[in-house]
C-alpha cells in the first residue's frame, strides 16, 4: 500500500513487478494524486497481472477523508485476506497498518522511506511529537520494519520507536541497464553552455532535498563556472527568487519534472545530492549506474554509497559550507579523475544493487513471518 511520489514510486513499481515474477499474488492500494506519471505505471502493472485499487489518499492529515480511506482499506483487507500487509511511507503506513490490525488479517511489514518525525525543517515540534508517538504505537504491532540502507537502519534503531530485532535491511536497487548508452539532453537548448561543467539536483522540490543549499553553494568562490539544473516536480518560485538574489540565475535552469532522467544524467559532469534526509536515494544509484561521480551530503544511504575519492565527494555536514567545499573539490577534479570515480561507482551498483537482490530480500523477510 502506498501514497507515492518520486523514489518511492520507483520502489513500489519495481517491487510489485519483481514479486509478481516470483509467483507472488500482488495487490496494490495506492494514491495517484501526487505524481502525474504514476497512473501510467499502474496501467502497465495491471497489464502484467498486478491488481490495483486506487484510493485517493492525501499527504496532509484530513480526519474525515482519512477515516473513509481507512474503512475502505479494512474492507479490502477482509476481502483479499492477504498473508502480508506491506505499507510504505507515513500516511499509507498509518492507515494500512491500522486497517490490518482492525481486520485481524495479515502480518504487517512497513517501509517508512525515512520517518516523518525526523523532518525538522518541514514539521513543528508538536506535530513531529505526534508522528513519533504514532510510529512508536504502530511499531509494536508491526512484525518487521524495512530499512532501505544500512545507515537508515542505524537511524531507525537510534530513534527509539522500534525494537532493534524487528528491523531488517533490504537496500533499494535499480535496473542499471536503463542508464547505459543514453543520449544526453542538449544543454544549449536550455540556454546553458555545453563547454562548462554542469551538475543537477534531481528530485521533488522541497526542503528535504536541499535545493536551497545547492544555490547558496553555487554562489561562492570556486564554483563560478558551474551550471546547475534543478529537475523535479514542485513549486520553484522561492528558489528562483533565491537564484536571482544570489546572482546565479544565469547559470541555473529549473526544468520541472522530466521522464528522461537517463538523458539528463548523460549530460552532466557529476550529480549533486544536497539532501537533508534520505533513506537510500535512487538518484545516487542512477547516477552511479550512469558512470557519474556524486557530490552528496552525509545523509542515510548516501554516506554508504558515496566514498570520498572512490566514487565521489562526500560533504562533511548537511549545511552550505560543507556542500560548497565538496563542490569545489568536484570542480577542481580533472575529467579523467571524474571518469575514474564514475567507473568505480558503476561497478559497485552492478555488483551490489540489482533488482533481483532487492526482491529476494523482501521475500526472505516475508518468509520469516508469514
Amino acid at each position: 500500500m502506498e501514497a507515492t511520489i518520486g523514489g518511492t514510486r520507483r520502489h513500489i513499481v519495481d517491487v510489485a513487478r519483481g514479486q509478481l515474477r516470483e509467483g507472488v499474488s500482488v495487490h496494490l492500494a495506492v494514491s495517484t494524486l501526487r505524481d502525474p506519471g504514476f497512473p501510467a505505471d499502474l496501467e502497465a502493472l495491471e497489464a502484467e497481472g498486478v491488481h490495483v485499487e486506487r484510493i485517493p489518499m492525501v499527504r496532509a492529515v484530513r480526519p474525515a477523508t482519512d477515516w473513509r480511506h481507512y474503512r475502505r482499506l479494512v474492507h479490502l483487507i477482509r476481502e483479499l485476506r492477504p498473508d502480508i500487509v506491506h505499507t510504505h511511507s507515513s500516511k499509507a503506513g498509518v492507515l494500512g497498518r491500522r486497517a490490518s490490525i482492525a481486520a485481524g488479517i495479515g502480518a504487517r511489514v512497513h517501509t517508512p522511506h525515512t520517518f516523518a518525525f525526523l523532518f525538522e525543517a518541514l514539521f513543528g515540534r508538536v506535530k513531529r511529537g505526534v508522528y513519533r508517538e504514532l510510529e512508536r504505537h504502530l511499531a509494536r504491532r508491526t512484525e518487521r520494519l524495512i530499512a532501505v540502507s544500512e545507515t537508515e537502519a542505524e537511524s531507525f534503531r537510534a530513534s527509539g520507536v522500534v525494537a532493534a530485532e524487528r528491523v531488517r535491511v533490504v537496500p533499494n536497487a535499480i535496473d542499471a541497464s536503463r542508464f547505459q548508452g543514453a543520449a544526453p539532453i542538449e544543454l544549449a537548448e536550455l540556454g546553458l553552455d555545453p563547454a562548462r561543467p554542469t551538475t543537477a539536483v534531481i528530485g521533488l522540490v522541497y526542503a528535504a532535498k536541499g535545493q536551497d543549499l545547492a544555490l547558496d553553494a553555487l554562489a561562492r568562490a570556486g564554483c563560478e563556472d558551474l551550471q546547475l539544473l534543478v529537475v523535479g516536480p514542485g513549486d520553484t518560485a522561492e528558489l528562483e527568487a533565491r537564484a536571482r538574489a544570489l546572482g546565479v540565475v544565469d547559470r541555473v535552469r529549473f526544468t520541472g519534472p522530466r521522464e528522461d532522467v537517463p538523458s539528463v544524467l548523460a549530460a552532466l559532469d557529476f550529480l549533486l545530492l544536497p539532501s537533508r534526509w534520505e533513506g537510500m536515494p535512487y538518484i545516487v544509484l542512477e547516477a552511479m549506474a550512469s558512470g557519474l561521480p556524486v557530490v552528496a551530503t552525509p545523509v542515510d544511504g548516501a554516506r554508504e554509497l558515496v566514498r570520498e575519492g572512490s566514487s565521489g565527494f562526500l560533504a562533511s555536514a548537511i549545511e552550505t559550507d560543507a556542500v560548497h567545499a565538496a563542490l569545489v573539490r568536484a570542480c577542481a577534479a580533472s575529467s579523467e579523475e571524474r571518469v575514474a570515480l564514475g567507473a568505480a561507482g558503476r561497478a559497485r551498483v552492478l555488483a551490489d544493487f540489482s533488482l533481483e537482490r532487492m526482491v529476494r530480500g523482501l521475500l526472505d523477510v516475508y518468509a520469516e513471518i508469514a
